[in-house]
């Protein structure tokens, strides 16, 4: 009994901890690259047509996928596209080329198709493979301007960069930490979030889609 009540009190602490963790994240003070004299990074490019830069499209395709408030689940899905409000970190980014009009899973899919060797793949599979960390670690390597992962200059790290950790990925906002540095928008087991948390693990890719 006297351990089942320690082990309801952790869990309690721990919801505690999360909670304010999320209160503090909600008031959380940004500020623009405008204000360090950054120029936010533009592509050029507006691939759905809609009037908007790629790079803004990126930016709020990702934030309007964690700000729904998805629950965290690593499911296969008949199809390959999550449902019933669940998703991982590699949904982020789906949702951001969603937004900007790219599929990114007909991408994935179409460059596995082209050349599996890359991905070490024997036998792909279209209802997983543009969800896994390791297979856009890849495809990014081979189709995006790959950048320094060191932290030397908040003006390096742009809004829309695809920032990839071990088994995790995420990108970076508009919105600017106090020092300079890109919000990070991710998504997991924590939850979905825009938070200053950039450089809170190794980078092992640092990406720019063009």
């Amino acid at each position: 009994m006297k351990q089942w009540k320690q082990w309801c009190l952790l869990c309690v602490i721990v919801l505690v901890l999360i909670a304010v963790g999320d209160f503090y994240g909600c008031f959380e003070r940004t500020v623009s690259g405008e204000q360090f004299g950054i120029t936010d990074y533009q592509s050029g490019k507006d691939q759905n047509e809609n009037g908007v830069d790629d790079v803004q499209d990126f930016v709020a395709g990702a934030r309007n996928y964690v700000e729904s408030a998805p629950v965290y689940g690593s499911r296969y899905y008949a199809g390959g596209y999550p449902d019933y409000g669940y998703g991982v970190c590699t949904d982020v980014i789906h949702h951001a080329f969603s937004a900007a009009g790219y599929s990114l899973k007909q991408m994935v899919d179409a460059d596995i198709a082209s050349d599996p060797q890359a991905y070490g793949i024997t036998t792909a599979d279209p209802n997983i493979d543009f969800r896994r960390v390791d297979n856009l670690l890849v495809f990014f390597s081979r189709h995006a301007q790959r950048l320094s992962n060191r932290f030397d200059d908040p003006f390096d790290w742009q809004p829309g960069d695809i920032v990839i950790y071990h088994q995790h990925i995420g990108i970076c906002s508009d919105r600017r930490s106090m020092q300079g540095y890109p919000l990070l928008i991710h998504f997991d087991p924590i939850g979905a979030r825009e938070r200053d948390e950039l450089q809170n693990s190794k980078v092992i890719g640092h990406f720019r889609w063009k």
